[in-house]
């Protein structure tokens, strides 16, 4: 059954890089702006609202995440150590996996934290890009890796996922029960997954990938040397039972459909973070974390530790208000 439906989603996977996708409605408003300190590792790459508290991980960053002391205009992120057991084997192949070893030795960061979510109890939930695996983090007790059936890697590679180095999956999004996790594959293809858990085993309910896609887009033309680049996804969030994709290289945020992943409405944030004061002289978006909520979305900043043109080098963090009519708002 699981051949079947890895082959009939690559048979129809093509169709997907013509699907319509709807243009952004309007320009996202920016509220505020708060630089980060006290990342060891920078590179902010994730974000999660538990409760109250918000919550960031750093990709260079394997033994530690972040709970972030928002009382002050510029945050600062308190360290929450972690012990961290050995990774399991997900079904990646070798070369994908000596690559990514390789490279942990240049940048630091081995299990290459991606995103971050969490439950309605407070558990959290981090995506390890470099092994195709989830961590939980609970409330009181060890880390733990989940146990995914090898399929779900399968059917994803089957589909034209994960195939490329730095390029997995990319973020995800947990629902308040934590029975059901959504995952982002980044890029060469994009796509959404998802994972639920009927007993202890974390397995596809049906088909695992509920979306794939090719194709490239144009970055906004207030982009500097703007160009058509792969369409990506750089992080997830669920609000209300809708996803949200952060599309990094579009600078815009999209509202889908959690069962069929289909695209419904997209925001922009292109205009207020593409001031000159904000840019940054690299070639692609750096946008990689993403929350929304009642009132609005924050959005990080993953800078690679490079400055905006305003000199500032800390990871950022953006507070943008609720589109008018709120997120639930129809086309």
């Amino acid at each position: 059954m699981r051949t079947g439906f890895a082959l009939a989603i690559l048979m129809l996977s093509g169709l997907t890089t013509t699907q319509v996708v709807a243009a952004p409605v309007a320009e996202l408003k920016l509220v505020s702006e708060h630089a980060v300190d006290g990342m060891r590792g920078g590179n902010l790459s994730g974000l999660a609202l538990c409760g109250k508290a918000l919550w960031t991980v750093s990709d260079r960053d394997d033994d530690q995440i972040y709970r972030l002391d928002t009382s002050a205009p510029t945050w600062q992120a308190e360290t929450v150590k972690i012990e961290v057991p050995p990774v399991p084997e997900s079904g990646l192949p070798w070369g994908l996996r000596s690559r990514t070893k390789a490279a942990s030795f240049i940048r630091g960061g081995d299990l290459d934290f991606e995103g971050i979510s969490c439950d309605a109890a407070g558990n959290r939930y981090i995506v390890s890009e470099a092994h195709a695996a989830v961590l939980k983090v609970p409330v009181s007790g060890e880390p733990e890796w989940l146990k995914i059936a090898p399929g779900m890697v399968r059917e994803a590679r089957a589909s034209g996922m994960l195939l490329h180095f730095n390029a997995l999956f990319e973020g995800l999004a947990v629902n308040p029960e934590g029975n059901q996790i959504w995952l982002a594959a980044e890029r060469e293809r994009r796509g959404l997954i998802s994972i639920k858990r009927p007993q202890s085993l974390w397995d596809c309910d049906g088909p695992c990938v509920l979306l794939s896609e090719a194709g490239q887009e144009v970055q906004p033309a207030k982009f500097t040397h703007a160009k058509a680049v792969s369409k990506d996804f750089a992080d997830l969030a669920l609000f209300k039972g809708k996803l949200f994709t952060l599309e990094r290289n579009a600078f815009q945020i999209c509202r889908r459909d959690a069962q069929t992943a289909k695209v419904e409405l997209c925001w922009s944030f292109a205009d207020e973070t593409l001031t000159p004061e904000r840019s940054y002289p690299q070639s692609y978006g750096l946008a990689e974390a993403l929350v929304v909520d009642e009132s609005g979305a924050w959005l990080g900043i993953d800078n690679n530790f490079g400055p905006r043109n305003d000199g500032e080098k800390r990871p950022v963090v953006y507070r943008f208000a609720a589109p008018a009519g709120g997120w639930s708002a129809q086309p």
